[in-house]
């Protein structure tokens, strides 16, 4: 069964039920979300009631909540100890998004590795592998590292750089990795020949770490190293590359999540999730989201 979904927002009044609500109003069977604004550290007290009614209306619903996906915050990141007290804030804000995790029953909880900022990719890994010691040491959540487009010094644009840091942690029960479509385009990866894409990252990380995958269609070329998303089949990688990523018989118990563009500020997902469904893209899709 395709397990897909997109990223749905969570406020403090409604919490993960409104996040649920949202999915479920797109035609989703999963869905992915920031507990909080992902560009500040404000944050409200997850509230255990809403959680259970969440929990059990997702059983009513057949949505499988470990396949529910938290995104850690964008102002995180362990690559940089420049500053100490900026990089002790990153190590731990994210040991507070973990446990707001746990405190919601979630499984897993996507992050961006890092940017080294200057200091170097050997450093800038270093850093990471150390901030992930100490934040994996006790918790049943599962980090995810994203793969990233390789813009200005980010770390994680290629599998080498991903296997290093999970080679240097202390516990690799509870680490994986996101596979993100535009990503992988952005930095290097022929997309259009994924099951070769697959073997590689195979032979380097090893394919039992992938535990979600971001579908985005990418608005620039490969290696662009750009980092920017465009509806599916709008873009470079076109509607026919994703569906075979997405209907990829290897992947075929990963969660996908769209994270892409929203069409006039309004969110392009239940047209998406519909396409995708039916394995046919609809040029008119834009003009349909806005009218």
């Amino acid at each position: 069964m395709l397990t897909i979904g997109s990223h749905v927002s969570f406020n403090s009044n409604t919490q993960l039920l409104g996040s649920l609500e949202e999915a479920l109003s797109y035609g989703a069977n999963t869905f992915m979300f920031y507990t909080g604004a992902p560009q500040n550290t404000v944050r409200s007290k997850i509230n255990s009631e809403i959680t259970k009614k969440a929990i059990d209306m997702m059983i009513k619903k057949n949505i499988d909540y470990s396949k529910v996906i938290v995104h850690a915050p964008y102002i995180i990141n362990l690559a940089n100890n420049k500053e100490d007290d900026k990089y002790d804030f990153s190590i731990r804000f994210l040991k507070e998004e973990v446990k707001r995790c746990e405190e919601l029953g979630i499984k897993y909880l996507v992050l961006h590795p890092g940017s080294h900022v200057g200091l170097g990719i050997d450093v800038g890994i270093d850093n990471i592998i150390n901030a992930l010691n100490i934040i994996l040491k006790d918790t049943t959540v599962v980090i995810l590292l994203e793969t990233m487009a390789g813009k200005g010094t980010e770390i994680g644009s290629n599998f080498d750089e991903i296997k290093r840091i999970i080679d240097g942690l202390n516990n690799k029960e509870n680490i994986g990795v996101c596979l993100d479509t535009c990503h992988l385009n952005d930095s290097g990866y022929d997309i259009s020949n994924f099951d070769a894409l697959l073997d590689e990252f195979d032979k380097i990380v090893g394919l039992s770490y992938v535990k979600c995958i971001h579908i985005n269609d990418s608005k620039n070329p490969i290696s662009s190293h750009k980092d920017r998303h465009e509806n599916i089949g709008f873009g470079t990688l076109g509607f026919d590359n994703l569906i075979k990523i997405i209907y990829n018989p290897r992947l075929e118990k990963i969660p996908k999540i769209l994270e892409t563009p929203y069409v006039e500020d309004l969110p392009p997902y239940k047209y998406e999730i519909e396409m995708i469904r039916n394995k046919q893209f609809d040029s008119n899709l834009k003009s349909k989201i806005i009218h």
